[in-house]
């Protein structure tokens, strides 16, 4: 079979993707499963590609429709308000993605005339064709998206079709590191030439900062004091502030790492750099950190940096700390998000144990 070179596609276990540049999504173009790598795979690519080349020559794949009344209109509508601007970018690419799939189903469509039974279709499709996940996350935007319709004065808030659905939440994860395994693994980096990630591991561990807010942390965000160094920052995902805080031995790393370089790193420069001296995306520091895991663990490994988050939660709840001490750690609503806690802080059982030994306390 000959192997064609599609622009923007990537294979990735044997399933093609295609994946937009930050430019597409914010045109309204999501990510694509293509399925297995193959002809058919490479011709959802292409399509993908041709909806971009028909935007550049002023065919928005999210422009209004023409269609008075109808969702689509709303949602330009919306997105050319400051309180679309104001979203952070990471919220604005979730309703684009959730956005790629609702508009060729609903978009021309008068948000009053879709249905139960159409939107339980629609959801069952994208769960079966794409992930549970996918489709709670879509479910999710469609009702927001039609909150807004609704202020609108598209359609009435309390007549969302989509609430006779059960949106059947993904399986959350439960996995959890501990520091000793995260010290191995900021060892193993650095040992296997990957300096950039060790330090940029050691700095996301004591921190608890999320992959895609470490990664973009620049010079300019660090203060030192002398209670210890921390960066000063706004969460990529909320706009939310957060202070990510270091203990010395991560100090010492990041440090030394610097040192490495050679050179000075512009200050709103990104600071943790792949082998390449380019800074780290999200693609290329998922990469070396499955090597760098699979050289220190095994290649059975299958915990994730996403997974340090959860990790410096329990490891605070373990320790005493409150509710409102996690959420301030964490820059999110920790405290008053029942959501938030299932996420962050799954069945423990040391703490568990505690109550245990509570209870038996209270029983003298």
């Amino acid at each position: 079979m000959v192997k064609l070179r599609v622009p923007y596609y990537r294979v990735k276990k044997g399933l093609g993707y295609w994946e937009p540049t930050r430019e597409m999504r914010e045109a309204g173009l999501g990510p694509v499963a293509c399925g297995p790598d193959g002809p058919d795979a490479w011709r959802k690519a292409q399509e993908q590609n041709k909806a971009w080349e028909a935007f550049k020559k002023g065919n928005s794949p999210v422009q209004s429709s023409g269609l008075r009344g109808s969702l689509e209109e709303a949602f330009a509508r919306y997105r050319a308000t400051p309180e679309w601007a104001h979203k952070a970018y990471r919220t604005q690419e979730e309703w684009n993605r959730a956005w790629s799939r609702i508009r060729p189903f609903f978009g021309s469509a008068a948000p009053a005339t879709v249905t139960l039974e159409l939107i339980s279709l629609w959801r069952l499709k994208i769960e079966r064709e794409v992930s549970v996940r996918e489709a709670h996350r879509c479910v999710k935007i469609w009702r927001a998206l039609w909150r807004v319709a609704a202020a609108q004065g598209y359609c009435q808030r309390d007549a969302d079709p989509s609430l006779g659905v059960r949106n059947k939440e993904p399986r959350r994860r439960q996995e959890v590191w501990n520091d000793r395994e995260a010290r191995a693994l900021v060892k193993g980096a650095w040992r296997s030439g990957y300096r950039g990630l060790a330090s940029l591991i050691a700095v996301m561990w004591d921190s608890s900062l999320s992959p895609v807010d470490a990664r973009r942390l620049t010079p300019a965000q660090r203060v030192r004091e002398a209670a210890g160094d921390a960066f000063l920052l706004e969460r990529a995902k909320t706009g939310r502030a957060a202070a990510a805080t270091l203990s010395r031995p991560a100090t010492r790393v990041l440090d030394a790492y610097l040192a490495t370089l050679g050179v000075e790193i512009a200050p709103t420069a990104p600071i943790f750099r792949n082998r390449s001296g380019t800074p780290y995306s999200k693609d290329t520091l998922g990469d070396d950190f499955r090597d760098v895991r699979a050289i220190v663990f095994g290649g059975a490994e299958r915990r994730t940096l996403a997974d340090f988050r959860r990790s410096g939660a329990v490891e605070a709840l373990r320790g005493g700390a409150s509710a409102e001490v996690i959420g301030t750690k964490l820059a999110n609503d920790f405290a008053t998000n029942a959501f938030l806690q299932k996420t962050y802080t799954p069945v423990d059982l040391e703490t568990v144990r505690k109550a245990d030994e509570a209870r038996r306390k209270g029983r003298k």
